[in-house]
């Protein structure tokens, strides 16, 4: 596997992203010169944390509940193990069997809402 290239956008105080995995979400930021990864249970970040050797801190207060800092490289490589073992052909199946009902049925109303964006060209009408 070769290294990921790290990709600065100029134009922006700061990247963000929302990543859904089988093992659960995450949020994404770059801040204080660190990727600050968040969640709101702490299953989602554990393997990440293995991954990066990072420590997993309980935020109770704040936005999202459990977070870990990293830095770009760790999760890009973390992202590429993600899709490189990918192996199913439907997420929210998958999601199901790995992490239960419980957390699967909130995929399913991201995943409907989603329909909100799709621009008029989207489906046969």
């Amino acid at each position: 596997m070769s290294a990921p290239t790290v990709i600065l956008n100029p134009h922006r105080n700061g990247e963000a992203m929302w990543i859904f995995t089988t093992e659960g979400f995450i949020s994404a930021v770059y801040k204080h010169d660190a990727v600050q990864v968040r969640a709101r249970d702490y299953k989602s970040l554990e393997d990440l944390a293995t991954h990066c050797a990072s420590e997993i801190k309980h935020t109770p207060v704040a936005d999202y509940p459990y977070r870990l800092e990293t830095d770009r490289d760790h999760l890009a490589t973390w992202l590429t193990k993600q899709a490189q073992l990918m192996d199913y052909s439907n997420f929210k199946t998958e999601v199901e069997d790995i992490r239960g009902f419980k957390f699967a049925a909130p995929l399913h109303k991201v995943w409907d809402v989603m329909h909100d964006v799709e621009d008029s060209n989207a489906r046969v009408r």
